[in-house]
């Protein structure tokens, strides 16, 4: 487990229609060690923290894995790291791996997983193609949102350590395998609502029950 890249950008206007939007989901690759603050990286910016950022959206992953699956699914798209709006493009940290609550560390910091990533309308701004919502949803590769436990610093080629498992605990991947109803266990829901997960997450998962 590793950090193939480390991604920021800061807040741009992009002309939609009628309308100038703000957002930060162009982040581009850094080289050389990156601090690790209390609710994001240095250099790093969040456009609408009602959405993005705060505690609990602090840190973006996104797995380098799911790459190859996006050049299939969008062969005119030249990807790069930080393509998904990830602050962290990472090997071997998957959503059906990691559990709501567990804790790593990335270089010196230590993150805490927290939920997954619901897709906003940023991305198809980003893609330049409004069904790219759609299908990233229904791909199932949501990556996965860390607060930070403890401040460090980090760069890519650092590795990924597992330091605590949540007991009980729920992965990322069932968490929206249930938010969409493809899995329905009375136990699986009892695990993802006893989870520090957050967002609108367990509210929604109540209301599909």
């Amino acid at each position: 487990m590793n950090i193939v890249s480390v991604n920021v950008g800061t807040r741009k206007p992009v002309r939609v229609g009628d309308q100038t939007v703000l957002t930060s989901i162009w982040k581009s690759p850094v080289s050389g060690r990156v601090a690790v603050r209390p609710h994001n990286l240095a250099g790093d910016t969040q456009a609408d923290l009602t959405v993005h950022g705060g505690p609990y959206k602090a840190v973006y992953c996104y797995p380098e894995e799911h790459y190859a699956y996006w050049s299939e699914q969008l062969p005119e798209t030249e990807l790069v790291p930080g393509n998904f709006g990830e602050n962290l493009t990472t090997r071997g940290v998957l959503e059906t791996d990691v559990c709501i609550g567990d804790r790593l560390r990335f270089g010196t910091a230590v993150l805490q997983v927290t939920q997954p990533r619901m897709p906003c309308f940023k991305l198809g701004i980003r893609f330049g193609r409004p069904d790219i919502l759609k299908r990233f949803w229904n791909a199932g590769r949501s990556g996965i949102y860390f607060s930070i436990v403890e401040e460090g610093d980090l760069a890519a080629g650092d590795a990924v350590e597992p330091l605590e498992r949540a007991a009980g605990g729920i992965t990322v991947a069932d968490v929206v395998a249930l938010y969409k109803r493809e899995k329905t266990s009375p136990e699986l829901i009892d695990r993802a609502l006893r989870a520090p997960l957050y967002g609108g997450w367990k509210q929604g998962i109540r209301e599909r029950l």
